[in-house]
């Protein structure tokens, strides 16, 4: 062989990573604060373990992806939107526990590195962040050719928070005849999609762009609706000595089925009554497409509940004013009783 090969050669092209990471630098700055030390682009993100008014600080972590969410992504050819569910995921994750977030770091694999795609992503990263008051203090991007199709990649996120150990919620203090307040999703957030792809493109073959009447918008932008982060609508509840909240749960994969059982203590049940709150289009489009049992959409999607807080009957009212004054829409879903720490439905979703 008379070339002199390079890594470029092997799929690997650094210019363009090095173009790729400049843009990247130039977003995430927008998310640091006086607490994240040194630059970005060590071998280590840095931020100091200061935090006033914790008097026994306990961190909180969480590592996740968007699973097969992705793929509308890479057949609609919007990248914008993906990071930004990645961040609300995690947020979401550790602020059942009542942490704040502090620091956030991101892994995106791809085959080759396109700086637009790469750019797109982390603005929606930056912007979770931004308004999750979490900063982005480093990350990994790999280019491995040959690993991934062409135009694909893979998205991870892990984040860190803190809460004081005296305000964390760990489902102890719950008692029977609390109060479960579900606040709502924006459709499917990022669980649920294998079943889904399957029901809109596999049995209905529909496309990306096909305009469908029931969703009042087109395939790609339904399935592409963003996870809600709910810190923003409960952090002034938790800054409070005594916060509001026996426990609260992150209706993710498993639904409310699988998923308000986490938090449960072993002697209470959370009895749900469907017929409370708005279930959004999109999920009876799937049940009654894909004919899918009731029982199965409860454990596989969050059926327009995508954050639920456990409340004391004496406290209902003021969470209500709270969220009715942050904008927040709110219902009344159900209540805790004695049980086996499972959840019991009572009646059914309205037609």
């Amino acid at each position: 062989m008379d070339k002199e090969l390079t890594y470029r050669d092997a799929g690997v092209d650094l210019e363009a990573a090095g173009q790729a990471k400049a843009v990247i630098k130039k977003e995430v700055l927008k998310t640091f604060s006086s607490a994240v030390l040194g630059e970005l682009g060590g071998f280590g993100g840095l931020f100091s373990a200061d935090f006033p008014g914790v008097k026994k600080p306990v961190l909180v972590s969480s590592a996740d992806g968007v699973g097969t969410k992705l793929k509308i992504a890479f057949m609609t050819g919007v990248h914008d939107t993906v990071g930004y569910d990645l961040v609300s995921h995690c947020v979401n994750d550790i602020l059942v526990h009542g942490a704040r977030p502090l620091f956030f770091l991101d892994y995106i694999g791809t085959g080759r590195m396109e700086k637009g795609v790469i750019g797109r992503i982390v603005k929606g990263l930056v912007r979770g962040c931004r308004e999750s008051e979490t900063a982005l203090i480093g990350g990994e991007t790999a280019e491995m050719p040959g690993f991934y199709r062409d135009g694909e990649y893979d998205l991870a996120g892990f984040i860190v928070g803190v809460v004081d150990h005296a305000k964390m919620i760990d489902g102890s203090q719950m008692k029977q005849g609390d109060i479960l307040l579900g606040l709502p999703s924006l459709g499917l957030h990022t669980n649920g999609f294998s079943l889904a792809r399957k029901i809109f493109f596999e049995i209905e073959k529909l496309a990306v762009d096909t305009h469908v009447r029931e969703l009042g918008r087109r395939v790609g932008e339904e399935l592409l609706r963003p996870h809600r982060p709910y810190y923003r609508a409960i952090k002034e509840l938790l800054s409070l000595d005594e916060p509001p909240f026996n426990g609260l749960a992150h209706i993710t994969g498993g639904g409310l089925t699988d998923n308000l059982p986490r938090i449960l203590p072993a002697r209470f049940n959370a009895v749900l009554q469907p017929d409370r709150w708005k279930v959004p289009p999109v999920f009876r489009f799937i049940q009654e497409k894909g004919r899918v049992a009731e029982e199965e959409m409860l454990r596989t999607f969050n059926m327009g509940i995508g954050f639920v807080l456990v409340v004391s009957p004496n406290r209902v009212q003021e969470v209500f004013r709270h969220l009715e004054k942050e904008g927040e829409t709110c219902y009344e879903i159900g209540r805790i009783t004695g049980g086996k720490g499972r959840v019991v439905y009572e009646g059914s979703f309205k037609k």
